[in-house]
This record gives C-alpha cells, structure tokens and sequence, in this order.
C-alpha cells in the first residue's frame, strides 16, 4: 500500500481549478476556493480535492498520516516562470560584473556550482515556489553555457523541477572568429541540435534588441530552434517576432502599448510580468492594460544575482497588487497555473487538482486577500513537493 497523506483543515483551499488553457479575462479572477476544505495524495499524487467533511469520511483518508492546515490558506505551489540559477560571480556594481560571471562560471567545477544553485533552491522553497524555469546566462561562450545547462540538468527534481530554458547570445565569441552572424549560424546548426539531442533544454529564448543584426539573428535562432522541436521564448523586447513565432511567452512587457496589448490578447503567447525587475526602475508593467484586453499573464521573480536577488513569489504578488493593479486572485492565478502554463507543466502542477502532482504550500493566513498585504514577509509555512514535506517553518505535522 502506498504513502497516503490527507491534507485537512484549510479555511480556504484554493484549487485554480478551471478550463483548459491558460487564464485571461474575468478567469484570472477564478481561483477555485473551496471552504474548510481537503485533499488526499497518494504516492505523490492527488487523489481527491474536496470539502473537509466528504474528503476526511473516506476509507483512505482514515490512515492516512495527517497535516492539519489549522484553518489556513492551502494552495498550489509557485510556478515561477524566469529565473537564473546557474551562475559565478558578480560585482552587483561594477562595470565588468558580466565578465567576472561568466569568468567565474567558466572556472568553477560543475559541482560548486550545483552546490550553490542548490543552496538557492532551497530559499525558493521557503517561499513556495515548487517549480521553477531556469535560463541561462546569455553567455558569449558556448562552454560556459553547456556547463549551465549541465548544472540545471543535474539539479532537476532535487527537490523543484527545474525547466532549462537556453539563452543564446548574438556576439562575437571566440568560435566564429569574431563574425557575430558566422556564430549565430554555428549555434544553429551544430549546437542547438546537440542540446535536443542530449535533452539539455526545454525552450530556446532570444533577446531581441531593436537593431537589424539583432532581430535578424534573433530570427535565424527561432527558425532553427522550431525547426528542432523548441517551443520558443522572447527573452526581451519583439512583441511581433513573438507572436510570428508563437512563442510561448515573452517577458519585459514595460513598455508594451496598447495596440500590441491587443496584439498579445489574440494569441496564445503569454506575457511574463517581472515586477521586481522593472518597479524598482519606475516602470511597473502595464498588467491591468494586458489583461483587459484578454492577454494571459503571468508573474515570476526574474531572479538575477545582480540585478534583482529575490526568491519570493510572495512579494511579487505584493507588488503586482500595489504596484500592477492586479486583485490578488488574479496574481494568484498569474504565479500559479498561468506560470504553468508558460513553463508546459500545466498537465502536471499549478493546480490542486485529481491525477496532478502533489505539489502544495500552506500560507500563514486566513484569507488569500491577506497574501499582498505581508509585504516583505514569507508567508510560507510548509510546503509539500511531489507529496513529501520540502520545508516545514514549523516542525510540527506528525508525519515528521
């Protein structure tokens, strides 16, 4: 018989049950709240969601080692949609830090580098992110970059799933002899086959700046890379090469107009809002401008050594509510099964849900309303990763 773990006694059970497909419109607001409620894993995965009363009268339910929420918000685990784990070092003020990262990483043994992504890991837990999409460093050096990757791979399921997601860089590095075009074809045609093959990458991301050589490599990169089978990412600006693309989200949308609002609304790309990136700079993205028009968004931490050093779902959620216009179901939603969405592990996480992975947080609140108002506060308590207790701030649920 299986490890069964009945979940109970959760004010607000937030389930982000819902249609297929990621949330826009009036559905952002739709988190699937079920009062006093419960859930039942099994071997890691959901077996039953439902009202405490019907949900703990079940035959499994009564040996089932027990977590008592103790009339808290129970929820899915963060799915945060853009970060960057793997990286060296960096002078948060200096003019080279790029260059010392990506000297250190091209110095430092694959294991310290684990080493240290893993010790983050462990603080994106904390704040309840159970799944995670990592990039990496948009490096001048192919070296570099599969040693990232390598990284990322070996971290997968210890404990998060880590999505990798490949960030290309249109330079001058030292395999094309200084021919920023000639590398850009190398890219494509020996080293982006060789990550399909070896299953290094889940998506290929550009950055597309406005200039003719970088949105004619940036193009050359997404033909090659859906030639391959990548679904696809817009790193930084090209609302249009997203959508010629159908990229699967794009993020920076600061400075998205409302024309290309309406754009994004009538495809299936989703824009990936980075409040901690951009508010800091004056520039909190437009999401109440998006989402009125029908776009899907999506909220992550943007998770930079450098340039934006925070872990917490949590405080994104703050800030799209004080900052975005966002109601807190909406951003909820947007850090949950919308980032799912944007990460293609919609069939397994971002909702609480029969046949989904187990993965759940319980929030130290009573109602979801409450989640923006603890602004620099971890409101994480416990989190459950693939139906095991990942992080318990409190140590007491008796199956410990």
């Amino acid at each position: 018989m299986g490890d069964t773990i009945l979940v109970r006694g959760a004010r607000q059970l937030l389930t982000l049950r819902g249609a297929q497909g990621p949330r826009r419109g009036t559905a952002l607001r739709e988190i699937g709240i079920i009062p006093d409620g419960a859930l039942l894993i099994r071997d890691g995965v959901i077996t039953d969601v439902g009202p405490g009363r019907r949900i703990e009268s079940l035959a499994a339910a009564r040996t089932a080692r027990e977590i008592n929420a103790d009339g808290r918000v129970v929820m899915p685990g963060f799915v945060d949609s853009r970060a960057r784990l793997a990286f060296g070092h960096f002078e948060p003020d200096g003019e080279n830090s790029g260059q010392s990262d990506l000297n250190a990483i091209r110095t430092l043994s694959a294991r310290r580098l684990a080493w240290r992504a893993r010790g983050l890991l462990r603080t994106f837990l904390r704040h309840g992110t159970t799944t995670l999409e990592a990039r990496t460093g948009y490096a001048q050096d192919a070296a570099v970059e599969m040693k990232s990757l390598r990284v990322l791979a070996a971290l997968r399921e210890d404990p998060l799933d880590i999505v990798a997601t490949y960030l290309p860089a249109t330079g001058t590095p030292s395999e094309s002899g200084g021919d920023a075009d000639g590398y850009v074809e190398w890219m494509c045609s020996s080293l982006m086959p060789r990550l399909r093959k070896q299953k290094l990458a889940r998506f290929v991301g550009v950055c597309a700046e406005e200039s003719e050589p970088s949105q004619r490599q940036a193009h050359r990169c997404f033909s090659a890379a859906r030639e391959l089978g990548f679904p696809l990412k817009v790193h930084a600006g090209g609302v249009r090469l997203a959508l010629e693309f159908d990229a699967v989200s794009m993020d920076y949308t600061s400075q998205t107009t409302a024309s290309q609002s309406v754009m994004l609304a009538r495809s299936a790309t989703i824009a990936c809002l980075l409040p901690g990136l951009t508010i800091p700079d004056g520039i909190p993205p437009p999401a109440r401008e998006l989402i009125d028009a029908g776009a899907a968004v999506a909220l992550a931490t943007g998770f930079h050594p450098c340039s934006n050093a925070t872990c917490s779902m949590p405080m994104m959620i703050s800030l799209a509510c004080m900052k975005m216009g966002m109601t807190p179901a909406e951003a909820i939603t947007a850090s949950t099964i919308n980032g799912a969405w944007a990460t293609r592990s919609s069939e397994r996480v971002g909702s609480l849900e029969y046949g989904k992975q187990a993965d759940v947080i319980v929030l130290d609140v009573r109602d979801y309303r409450e989640i923006p108002h603890h602004f620099g506060v971890n409101p994480v308590v416990l989190a459950i990763k693939r139906g095991k207790v990942v992080y318990d701030a409190e140590g007491n649920w008796n199956g410990n």
